[in-house]
């Protein structure tokens, strides 16, 4: 499980979060860099690997579709938010963005954000519903989708 772990956080958040973004940037553009880019990335990237690890350790499994949790994640900071390993690759995002200063990256954000959107409302909650049940019920009612609540 945990090379199956390893493989997903590769394959789907490394693309969208760091090879795409890196590739629209191009290496010409690296010594461009702005640190203060740096800040959202490290926050996004941190929140990230917390995320994908709650999955593997409370959920028993992976962020990846093949491979979901087989416990309903609600501890680390899924306990603030329903969705913040989507909210951590927009950080991502936005880090890069910020700090190649490109608004390529900020409409490639914008695009993401609505993907992820119509991802979460349209299939993970009603799976999430399915297979949970009174525990996703009572756990939507006290946790919201995006935005964070302490």
């Amino acid at each position: 499980m945990l090379w199956r772990a390893l493989f997903a956080f590769l394959a789907l958040p490394g693309m969208v979060a760091f090879v795409i973004p890196l590739w629209v940037a191009r290496p010409l553009d690296a010594h461009r860099f702005n640190l203060p880019g740096l800040i959202p990335l490290c926050i996004g990237l941190i929140a990230l690997l917390w995320c994908v690890r709650d999955f593997y350790v409370a959920g028993k499994g992976t962020l990846a579709p093949w491979t979901p949790p087989r416990n309903l994640v609600s501890v680390g900071l899924y306990r603030v938010t329903r969705n913040p390993m989507y909210l951590s690759v927009l950080l991502i995002l936005c880090g890069w963005a910020l700090g190649f200063r490109l608004r390529a990256l900020w409409m490639y954000a914008g695009g993401v954000l609505i993907l992820f959107y119509i991802r979460v409302v349209g299939f993970e909650e009603p799976w999430l519903a399915r297979t949970h049940g009174e525990a996703w019920t009572r756990y939507r009612a006290r946790v919201p989708r995006w935005l964070v609540r302490f």
